[in-house]
């Protein structure tokens, strides 16, 4: 069974601003992470990266990384922060 994955707004402004500061390259990079990231996260999230405290994992796909919290009830996951490695 899939999860939604959903981006908090934080997220989406940290993912907007490494891409725009980019170069060519970089954002080629940066898009295809962010891809897969989503694409990893839809299934059997609870299994990927590691745990944090406070319920959170973390995930690496480079050269990104994301924290994320996964509402196994809802079936949704949610990323908190998207950073450059």
């Amino acid at each position: 069974m899939r999860f939604t994955v959903v981006w908090m707004r934080a997220a989406q402004n940290q993912l907007a601003t490494l891409w725009t500061g980019a170069d060519p390259a970089l954002r080629r990079a940066i898009t295809a992470a962010a891809d897969s990231i989503d694409k990893q996260l839809a299934v059997n999230p609870q299994l990927l990266g590691e745990s944090r405290s406070h319920g959170r994992r973390i995930l690496f796909v480079r050269p990104l990384y994301v924290i994320f919290r996964v509402n196994e009830p809802d079936r949704q996951v949610v990323v908190l922060t998207v950073r450059r490695v």
